[in-house]
């Protein structure tokens, strides 16, 4: 594991400068946190994406640096490596839709950036991402702590938005709590979802809670359909920065990520949404809530679909 000093700069890359890579390239710089290596295979793009917030320091009152680049060999010596790159969702598409054009990318992203920084921790948002998750673990060889998916920061953004604007409430006070696959098999545990402390079925009833829970579950394609030729980014951002820093800062901060399941909930070698405690190795704990029997049954469901986009994952990219 790479050790911060104070002679040395903690460094961030981000492979894929599109939106969420430069947006998260922004958040992370401009909130003083760390030098940022922003990587795409599009000659000129990261280059000019770090030159112009680089050149926004002066007015944002930070020191830190981007740096843009095709070449991963800029990369090196970097503590956590996000990896972004892949194509994007189009209206009508399911994440899994992307398995057949992500897997390679993400599988050659992983091994090319931690050849640079082999002690590097690693955050994949690139869809499907439970799946391309597994993919880089299995590419990268690192221990299953050191990899992990966003996505359950961003779904509980999601539900908390929508419960605080149903209740009139400041969506500072909503807590939400969240398993599963990043997508239609996601899990929200309403009796672990609190308005100031209070459970949210003593606040809403039964049917509209499960249409606030639906509309989390299809939060993504809901932005994909109004923007038609793109997916979020500013929500996706944030999901990954607060994760860095977690990281970064050493922070003691629960938070639900795609992480390697061995045995928690009784499920074994998948990555699934499920409440993390991050620090600087990492997925440091991965806790394990009471579950009724339903809700475990639909763990369980969530595990073997992505169980079974894995396999055509690897299946793919020839592991």
């Amino acid at each position: 594991m790479t050790i911060v000093t104070p002679n040395r700069q903690p460094r961030v890359s981000v492979i894929g400068a599109g939106r969420v890579g430069s947006t998260l390239a922004q958040r992370v710089l401009e909130r003083d946190l760390a030098d940022v290596v922003l990587l795409d295979t599009l000659d000129g793009w990261p280059q000019g994406v770090a030159l112009d917030l680089n050149q926004a320091r002066a007015l944002e009152g930070h020191s830190r640096t981007a740096i843009g680049t095709n070449d991963y060999a800029d990369t090196a010596g970097s503590d956590i490596v996000v990896i972004t790159a892949g194509k994007p969702r189009l209206p009508g598409m399911d994440r899994a839709d992307l398995i057949q054009t992500n897997a390679a990318i993400v599988t050659g992203a992983a091994k090319a950036a931690i050849a640079q920084s082999p002690d590097a921790i690693v955050i994949v948002v690139t869809n499907p991402l439970d799946v391309m998750t597994y993919l880089a673990w299995k590419a990268t060889g690192l221990p299953s702590s050191r990899v992990m998916g966003m996505a359950g920061v961003l779904d509980a953004a999601r539900l908390k938005t929508f419960i605080a604007e149903k209740l009139g409430a400041d969506v500072r006070d909503v807590q939400t709590s969240i398993l599963g696959n990043h997508g239609q098999q996601m899990i929200p545990i309403a009796r672990y979802c609190t308005v100031s402390g209070i459970p949210l079925p003593e606040l809403l009833d039964e049917a509209t809670i499960e249409t606030l829970f639906e509309r989390a579950r299809n939060g993504g394609a809901e932005l994909v359909n109004l923007m038609k030729t793109g997916s979020a980014f500013y929500a996706p951002a944030s999901s990954v920065y607060k994760m860095v820093a977690a990281i970064l800062q050493d922070a003691p901060r629960l938070v639900t990520a795609a992480a390697y399941l061995d045995g928690e909930y009784g499920i074994k070698d998948v990555f699934l949404g499920a409440p993390c405690r991050l620090g600087r190795g990492g997925v440091m704990q991965v806790r394990e809530v009471a579950l009724s029997d339903r809700e475990r049954k639909a763990l369980d469901a969530a595990a073997a679909a992505v169980r079974q986009n894995i396999d055509t994952a690897l299946a793919i990219v020839g592991a």
